[in-house]
C-alpha cells in the first residue's frame, strides 16, 4: 500500500464492508446451491437428516415425497440468498450514493464479496454439515473431507477477501480522466 493510499481514512472503507459481506453471502449461497443442489445433485437441504442431531424427518431425495421436500427446503434457501443479494445491493446503492464524489476501486468490494462468501461456507458448513447433520457437501465414504474441504474454501476465502479488500483505493471523481479510466497504478 502506497503512502497516499494509506490516507485514505477507514470510515471510508468501511462503507463497502457490510453490502460486500452481504453480496458475498448471497452469491456464496447462490452458487452453493445452484452448483451442488442443482447441477451436481450432491446434496439438498434436507439429504442427510437420517443421520442429523436434531431429529428431522428423513426425506431422501430417491423418493418422489423426498424430492419434493428437498425443492421445497432448497427454495427456501434460495429465498435466503436472493434476499441477501437484493439486501446488498440495496446497502451498496445507498452508500455509493452517499459518497458522492468518490469512485472505490472494485478491489475492495469484490474482497468484501470474497469476505462474505468464505463467512457463508463457514458459517452453512459448521450449522448445517456439523452441527445439525441435516446434510453435506458429498454424502458417503469421505464426507468428512469433502465437509473439512468446504470450510478450508471459505477460510481461504475470506483471507484473499480481506487481503484483496486492504490492497483497494479510493479516487476523487477529479482524480479520473473524461473517458472514465483510472490510469493511477494499482
Amino acid at each position: 500500500m502506497t503512502a497516499e493510499e494509506s490516507r485514505v481514512p477507514v470510515s471510508d472503507r468501511r462503507l463497502l464492508t457490510l453490502p460486500g459481506i452481504i453480496l458475498g453471502v448471497g452469491l456464496g449461497g447462490f452458487l452453493d446451491g445452484i452448483l451442488l443442489h442443482q447441477l451436481l445433485q450432491w446434496h439438498h437441504m434436507l439429504t442427510s437428516t437420517d443421520t442429523d442431531r436434531i431429529g428431522v424427518r428423513y426425506y431422501p431425495a430417491s423418493t418422489v415425497h423426498g424430492l419434493q421436500m428437498n425443492t421445497v427446503w432448497d427454495g427456501l434457501f434460495h429465498t435466503f440468498t436472493w434476499l441477501a443479494v437484493l439486501g446488498g445491493l440495496g446497502l451498496l446503492y445507498s452508500r455509493v450514493s452517499h459518497a458522492r464524489g468518490r469512485l472505490w476501486r472494485s478491489r475492495v468490494l469484490w474482497g468484501w464479496i470474497l469476505v462474505g462468501w468464505g463467512l457463508f461456507n463457514l458459517v452453512e458448513g459448521v450449522i448445517d454439515h456439523h452441527l445439525l447433520g441435516i446434510h453435506h457437501v458429498r454424502a458417503g465414504p469421505a464426507q468428512l473431507e469433502w465437509d473439512l474441504a468446504f470450510l478450508t474454501l471459505g477460510a481461504v476465502l475470506v483471507v484473499a477477501g480481506w487481503l484483496l479488500q486492504r490492497s483497494g483505493t479510493l479516487v476523487e471523481w477529479n482524480d479520473v480522466p473524461a473517458d472514465g479510466r483510472d490510469v493511477r497504478p494499482r
